[in-house]
């Protein structure tokens, strides 16, 4: 039983050799031929025993499109899986963290990334038992014609969803930077100010250059660079928690409190130079009409708070449950990971995850202590609050825009990959089709942001709640259960992927729960909520 087992494993290196399973001697050259598995060590030996050998070609004919060497280096992969996690859920977690509580934030952050780390092994083991480095093909032999689509439609609705995103955030952003920089006060209606222009400009000129690249290792450079603006990012974030006193100005517009606003003014002098370190900040009697009365609201305004639950909590939980989505993008990175090896893929993953759980606990944590309760779902939004123009915030606004666009294509490398997988399956590498399906993707997500305002609200709650929870739980969960058979059904490692598997089906069914209800008070596209 064991033995035949063994023949589904696949060319994949693994650490987890099954070498040392058979000790009589074997004759190499007969092996090569005649031997069920193929595995091999991470020695160059066994990789030059491999490489002459028969055997390989016959394997090849069936996965040619899996089994190529990989020739991303360790780094390369981190930056793009680093990039694939980052995304542009960082600008919502203040937001979050403000509906949780800094401690209740800190510990359903560090349990995500655990479970995430813990999925991402899950998804390792089985594509080694599975013999296929393609979500879809594990999909296929651990459920059929269905298991294929579930994979397939999950990763198709969370990265459409993913790109959809970040096109907008182009389409918005891009037009307030340009005008910023040109010192308008006003949107004047020029074209180079319209953001379907704009989207579809950067679409062609950018994303699409890179999206033709043949393999995602490339990519590597650009993903380095689009981590180092959200370093930038989170530099002045902290930077800037430094620099603005609290209460700020914007605070008083928002507090149901009501006072004069010398009285107001009195109190402000008392934080020193406040206003001569607000040459941008927003004084108008707007601004200031709704002022504080007492120094015990300041206090309270200022103050962090540890554990919250209000009507907002519910609904940050899911983005914090969906911070480290990337599952998509695991196996075409493990595959063109040089010299790959399960334990080399999963360290992979395990620093990817760490700096980015670093990365969104500092970006949190300052943006919320700048802001506190005032902080709005979209952190850059809430600065343009405070600060009108300011050259720091401009860059770190374009910086923010340079990350998500060059985060586009890592996203698009699956899309297109699940495609193929079903329907030019088996064909060989055609530069034509790989260009076509780019550009055609390209279209479909422009005419989206374009045309369909709404689909944000859409795709952002249907693709978190059902095909991330898909991708994270359900799925790993499955198919580790059906196609891992080298350990019992008792055995803690299946209980444990069981249990992974009940809690993605009550997490989905929770999700789509408050949505539905969400839905039903305010309608996508309605303005409310």
């Amino acid at each position: 039983e064991d033995r035949m087992e063994l023949s589904k494993v696949s060319m994949v290196a693994d650490d987890d050799s099954l070498d040392d399973r058979y000790t009589e001697p074997v004759d190499a050259e007969k092996a090569t031929i005649d031997s069920q598995f193929l595995d091999d060590n991470d020695d160059a030996e066994s990789q030059k025993f491999l490489s002459n050998g028969l055997m390989k070609k016959k394997k090849y004919e069936e996965y040619h499109e899996e089994y190529h060497p990989g020739h991303t280096s360790f780094g390369m992969s981190v930056f793009n899986l680093s990039n694939a996690i980052m995304g542009s859920g960082i600008l919502g977690l203040s937001y979050a963290m403000a509906n949780t509580g800094i401690v209740l934030f800190t510990l359903l952050l560090i349990g995500v990334a655990v479970l995430s780390l813990y999925s991402v092994h899950l998804l390792l083991v089985t594509a080694k038992e599975g013999g296929s480095l393609i979500y879809e093909k594990l999909g296929e032999r651990a459920f059929g014609w269905p298991g294929k689509m579930a994979a397939f439609g999950s990763i198709i609705m969370q990265n459409i969803g993913a790109m959809s995103s970040y096109l907008f955030i182009v389409k918005y952003e891009l037009p307030e930077v340009i005008r910023a920089f040109l010192a308008l006060e006003e949107n004047s209606g020029e074209w180079y100010l319209n953001g379907n222009y704009l989207v579809v400009f950067v679409s062609i000129g950018i994303i699409l250059p890179l999206s033709v690249l043949k393999n995602l290792g490339y990519l590597g450079y650009t993903s380095g660079f689009s981590l180092s603006c959200m370093v930038f990012f989170l530099g002045v974030v902290i930077y800037k928690k430094t620099q603005l006193p609290c209460p700020l100005p914007f605070f008083f517009h928002n507090a149901n409190l009501s006072a004069n606003v010398s009285e107001m003014l009195g109190l402000y002098h008392h934080n020193g130079s406040a206003f001569t370190d607000f040459s941008h900040a927003d004084m108008s009697p707007a601004a200031l009409s709704d002022s504080v009365s007492h120094h015990s609201d300041f206090e309270d305004m200022c103050t962090p708070k540890y554990f919250v639950f209000n009507s907002q909590t519910a609904y940050t939980i899911p983005i914090l449950a969906f911070a480290f989505v990337c599952h998509p993008e695991v196996l075409p990175i493990y595959s063109e990971l040089k010299d790959r090896t399960r334990r080399k893929m999963q360290n992979v993953s395990n620093l990817s995850i760490l700096t980015m759980l670093v990365m969104y606990m500092l970006s949190a944590l300052f943006g919320y202590l700048t802001f506190y309760g005032n902080v709005e779902a979209e952190l850059l939004h809430t600065f343009t609050k405070v600060y009108k123009f300011d050259t720091m915030l401009l860059l770190v606004r374009l910086a923010v825009l340079t990350a998500v666009t060059l985060t586009v294509p890592i996203v698009l490398f699956p899309i297109r990959s699940s495609i193929t997988t079903l329907l030019f399956s088996g064909r060989d590498f055609s530069w034509t089709r790989h260009m076509l399906i780019a550009a055609a993707i390209l279209v479909f997500n422009n005419l989206l942001v374009i045309f369909v305002p709404t689909i944000r609200d859409i795709f952002g709650f249907i693709g978190d709640s059902s095909a991330a929870t898909m991708l994270i739980f359900i799925l790993p969960a499955a198919f580790y259960l059906r196609l891992v058979k080298s350990l019992p059904f008792r055995s803690p490692q299946k209980i444990g992927a069981a249990i992974f598997l009940v809690v993605g089906v009550v997490f989905m069914v929770g999700s789509l729960s408050l949505i539905v209800l969400d839905w039903i008070h305010n309608p996508p596209g309605s303005g409310g909520g």
